[in-house]
């Protein structure tokens, strides 16, 4: 199977239960299709592993679906926050890769 691409802007947020994280919800389109192409090969808790890129920074990492929400979220740890100048509530360039 060909590996996809996504790319989207969205928002990125806080957990309120656990301040120390920041999320991006993708969009219901990329989350479909996720789940549909790639939802069988997900592992622990349903994630499905991914490579990102938001501006300069790259990093591997896992999209975990949000049931409640009916999407995926992508966690965006604190180094890019800080090299890429963002902040809870500002708008976010995401390409990612499915692995």
């Amino acid at each position: 199977m060909a590996k996809s691409t996504y790319t989207f802007t969205a928002e990125l947020w806080e957990w309120e239960a656990q301040a120390a994280w920041h999320f991006v919800s993708l969009p219901e389109a990329v989350t479909d299709e996720i789940d549909e192409l790639y939802g069988h090969t997900s592992s622990g808790f349903g994630s499905v592993k991914v490579k990102v890129t938001v501006g300069a920074s790259r990093w591997s990492t896992s999209i975990f679906p949000a049931r409640k929400e009916g999407t995926y979220i992508l966690p965006v740890k604190k180094a890019v926050r800080t090299a890429e100048g963002l902040s809870a509530g500002d708008p976010v360039e995401v390409e990612l890769q499915i692995v």
